[in-house]
C-alpha cells in the first residue's frame, strides 16, 4: 500500500538523520474506501493524487504548529505492507479524516519511493496559509481562501537520493 507521510523540512532532516520515517504508530494518508467514495473516481493515479493532497494539508498543519520550520510542505511517499496501515473505523467518514491512516510499524526512510516538497516560490503562499489555518478551521471564508492558495502550488517530486540536498538547504 502506498502511503503519504506529512512532514516538515526539519522532520525530513530528522528522518534522514535517524534513517526512520517513523516508528509506528504515526499518521499518513492513502487511498481509503472513504477517499474513493468522496473523490468519485476509479483512476488510481487521481486517487493517489488526492491522498497526496490530503497529506500536503496535514503538512501545512505541522507548519502552523512549528513557527521555526521553513515554510514548505513536505510529503514522503512510501510503500508499506497491506496490514501495516489501518483506517480508524470511527473516523472513516469524517470529512477531516478522508484518506487518513495509521501506520503501525517502523518504516525505514530507505523504503521511501519519493519526496514531494514545495518550490521556493511557494513560500509566501504557504506562510499565509499556515497563519490562516486556525481561522479557516473556524469557518472564516477569507482565511480558507488563503489556505486554498497553497494548493495552487504543485509539490515538486524529488528522488530519495536528493534528500541530503533538500534538508541541507532549509
Amino acid at each position: 500500500m502506498r502511503v503519504y507521510v506529512p512532514l516538515t523540512l526539519p522532520g525530513l532532516a530528522e528522518a534522514h538523520r535517524t534513517g526512520e520515517l517513523g516508528a509506528g504508530p504515526f499518521l499518513a494518508y492513502a487511498v481509503t474506501p472513504a477517499l474513493r467514495e468522496w473523490y468519485l473516481s476509479d483512476d488510481i493515479e487521481e486517487l493517489e493524487y488526492a491522498a497526496l493532497g490530503r497529506a500536503a494539508l496535514a503538512s501545512l498543519r505541522l507548519l502552523a504548529a512549528d513557527a521555526d520550520a521553513p515554510r514548505r510542505r513536505v510529503v514522503v511517499a512510501v510503500d508499506v505492507a497491506d496490514g501495516a496501515a489501518t483506517v480508524d473505523p470511527d473516523r472513516g467518514l469524517d470529512p477531516a479524516a478522508l484518506g487518513e491512516v495509521t501506520v503501525n510499524v517502523t518504516v525505514p526512510l530507505a523504503k521511501a519511493a519519493a519526496v514531494h516538497v514545495d518550490a521556493d516560490d511557494a513560500e509566501q503562499d504557504v506562510t499565509a496559509a499556515a497563519e490562516a489555518l486556525a481561522a479557516a478551521d473556524d469557518g472564516d471564508d477569507d482565511a480558507q481562501f488563503l489556505v486554498d492558495g497553497a494548493d495552487d502550488h504543485e509539490l515538486l517530486w524529488f528522488a530519495t537520493q536528493e534528500i541530503p540536498n533538500l534538508v541541507g538547504r532549509r
